[in-house]
């Protein structure tokens, strides 16, 4: 076979996502040309890598057997860069973020423009999507979760925690029975997560009080907030979303407090780059400074 590390790059790309106009998008490549491409590699291993239909490109036999091997070479090279410590610390370039859309809706945005302004010839990408993000296939290059992870080669530093309390926007609470009380809540509509798309354990906030039936549901937490902002009844809401909707009012406070984390996760071969190394460092006092800030000013 003759062929290069630049087409098993493309290829792992269009692999993992499924098809060429999002791969192409990621790579910022045109997708007829990135077909051209796979085209190329096919031709250079003999087989079609790729079933192609109107949802997309799924691997064939040789392209799941290639896909194992384009992934140990993309760990190789991984390594063997590692050992090549970055000492430079000028912050430039391309950074990718990956965080659940409650942190990339409510206090990404605020932080990473700050950080914009400090660093003009900084790129910073949020991506924010209601998973956990693979460092290993370098969705991103750190990651903000909810959670630490046990498993894989990564390293794990808490930011800081942060407060959610039950909410509800002050026209459905005129308009519907008071809630003093817990067991109130039967009486009233629940807004939260789709429970079989709750990505993450921290995230079944519901369960740990006790509610079952959820009529108004989504997997984004800024769509949760809008459904609470327009009167669509009661939910969890991270304080830190709040002052973003003035109208919608914690209750059950005395009752109901609940207190999660934010981890920012990045790879263990990255360990010496001191550019991202630091870049972490800015961003995760932000992070911590922003909830902060917008916590008490749910208290004014």
């Amino acid at each position: 076979m003759h062929t290069n590390w630049d087409d098993l790059r493309l290829f792992l790309s269009v692999a993992r996502e499924g098809g060429l106009s999002s791969a192409g998008k990621l790579l910022r490549l045109d997708p007829a040309t990135l077909g051209r491409r796979m085209a190329r590699l096919e031709d250079a291993v003999g087989a079609g890598l790729f079933v192609k239909s109107p949802q997309g490109y799924a691997l064939t036999e040789a392209g799941a057997e290639l896909l194992a091997r384009a992934e140990t070479a993309e760990a190789a090279m991984r390594l063997a860069t590692a050992s090549l410590p970055d000492h430079s610390e000028s912050l430039k370039g391309q950074m990718r973020i990956g965080a659940p859309d409650g942190c990339a809706n409510y206090i990404l945005p605020q932080v990473c423009a700050a950080l914009a302004q400090d660093h003009p010839d900084l790129d910073i990408q949020i991506v924010a999507l209601p998973r956990v993000f693979n460092l290993s296939r370098r969705e991103a290059d750190l990651a903000i979760g909810v959670s630490a992870p046990t498993a894989g080669r990564l390293t794990v530093q808490k930011i800081t925690d942060y407060s959610l309390h039950l909410a509800a926007a002050q026209s459905y609470l005129k308009r519907h029975a008071p809630i003093k009380t817990i067991e109130d809540l039967r009486a009233h509509r629940i807004v939260g997560y789709i429970p079989d798309m709750i990505f993450d354990r921290e995230l079944d906030y519901l369960a740990d009080i006790g509610v079952g039936r959820v009529p108004l549901a989504s997997n984004s937490v800024s769509v949760q907030l809008n459904l609470l902002r327009h009167g669509g009844g009661v939910g969890i809401v991270h304080d830190f979303a709040l002052p973003s909707a003035p109208k919608v009012k914690r209750i059950l406070m005395d009752h109901i407090s609940l207190t999660r984390s934010f981890y920012l996760i990045r790879h263990e071969d990255d360990r010496q780059n001191a550019k991202l190394a630091r870049f972490a460092a800015e961003l995760g006092a932000g992070v911590r400074a922003e909830v902060a800030k917008l916590q008490a000013a749910t208290l004014t």
